[in-house]
């Protein structure tokens, strides 16, 4: 049986625009609701992209570590009392964990008034010391230059890298700032690189605007002793995060005999799990868009439904006299089903069609600035599935009318007034 032959588009589309009016509102709930379907995904894409795209670069099996006060009496020591991380941490750590990729100390000093100088030009900027490794942690782009090395540390080079912000104030434009001396902190560092951050997440302060220099000369040039402000720290791979945390808290506590049972003389930080709220989040988003969008949908289906009961119950004498001129049962379920996924097949083509336009037209505004919410469109395959969903509707919102349609005896239905 043909269903979708010349003929009977033709006829279908008569019956439609016969009941124009009634059909434009029960099409509309359709096309609301396609329409909401799609901008709900395309702006739940662009949610979890800008999501992806502020963290793209950074160690997601990454932990931090930082001193607090002690809570618990140990060992003679009472409570409250003030410990720092020391460089003698550094080869225990790496001895007894393992399951350690990467690991770098950090040192920081606060961006005093116009703390970087180069002649006359000057700003406040905070101050970094790290070893190479942490570049593979919080990874940076490099504009000029190279990054910090092993020789750097064993050597304490004066070197430094700047953010892209410092060069554009300390420099002038095209300006190549390697080998450059510039004054932080009233002492005399060379320029040997220039960094940007390639994602959103940063610890202790933006890229583009920190000065990054060896943490042995850090600790030297600042008088610092041989404490450490800052510990990160990456898991290999395949290893939870989880599991080397609890090892370096494990350490730190031996090493500087605080309590086990004291869970807050250790700040730690884990970022894999941080992430993985984020992707719950996400999940949960995308969840809560589609039982929205379908329930949505599902209201307007029921309004087809409701329609196409009324069209049969209206054309009661006209299927009566195709019964008894030799229409099978068949062909008025076909009849009535076809109307069905017409109608929602044009409503809901049109909403797909209004909605990505709307996308698009964000995603051009949006691709003005730096923006979280990133390129806001569906995707080919969930083009494919509306249209799948489409078919599905329209052949439900058909199938109630289509059996009263096909209960209908000839005799009773010409006799009918």
């Amino acid at each position: 049986m043909k269903i979708f032959d010349l003929d009977r588009l033709q006829e279908i589309w008569i019956t439609i625009t016969h009941n124009k009016s009634r059909s434009v509102l029960t099409a509309f709930g359709v096309f609301w609701g396609m329409l909401m379907l799609v901008l709900m995904v395309g702006a739940g894409a662009a949610l979890e992209r800008g999501i992806s795209s502020q963290v793209e670069g950074f160690a997601t099996n990454s932990a931090f570590f930082a001193s607090s006060p002690t809570t618990i009496p140990y060992k003679g020591f009472q409570k409250g009392r003030n410990w720092n991380m020391t460089n003698s941490d550094i080869p225990v750590i790496r001895q007894r964990v393992k399951e350690l990729q990467y690991l770098s100390p950090v040192l920081f000093a606060g961006g005093n008034d116009d703390n970087v100088v180069r002649g006359e030009k000057k700003g406040s900027y905070l101050v970094k010391g790290c070893y190479p490794e942490y570049d593979l942690i919080e990874k940076s782009k490099l504009l000029y230059g190279r990054y910090i090395n092993d020789i750097d540390i064993a050597e304490r080079r004066k070197v430094c890298i700047i953010g892209e912000r410092i060069y554009e104030v300390l420099f002038n434009k095209g300006e190549d700032p390697t080998g450059q001396q510039i004054r932080v902190n009233g002492i005399y560092f060379q320029v040997i690189g220039v960094a940007r951050s390639t994602s959103g997440v940063s610890i202790g302060g933006r890229t583009e605007e920190t000065v990054v220099m060896p943490f042995s000369t850090m600790q030297q040039a600042f008088n610092q002793g041989n404490i450490i402000h800052f510990l990160a720290a990456t898991a290999d791979n395949g290893i939870p995060v989880k599991v080397v945390q609890d090892k370096i808290l494990e350490v730190l506590k031996l090493q500087h005999q605080i309590s086990p049972d004291d869970k807050d003389a250790v700040f730690s930080m884990n970022i894999e799990e941080q992430f993985k709220m984020f992707n719950y989040l996400g999940i949960g988003i995308s969840a809560l868009i589609w039982i929205v969008g379908l329930g949505t949908l599902i209201a307007g289906t029921i309004g087809v439904s409701n329609i196409m009961l009324v069209t049969v119950r209206e054309r009661t004498k006209e299927i009566g006299i195709r019964r008894a001129l030799g229409a099978t049962p068949k062909n008025i379920i076909g009849q009535i089903l076809s109307e069905s996924i017409v109608l929602t097949v044009i409503a809901g083509v049109t909403g797909i069609v209004v909605g990505v336009g709307l996308l698009r037209a964000t995603g051009i505004v949006l691709s003005q600035g730096d923006q979280f919410f990133k390129d806001p469109q569906i995707s080919f395959t969930m083009a494919v599935a509306s249209l799948i969903i489409l078919l599905v509707i329209g052949t439900f919102a058909g199938y109630i009318p289509a059996q009263r349609a096909m209960m209908i005896k000839p005799v009773e239905a010409i006799s009918e007034e």
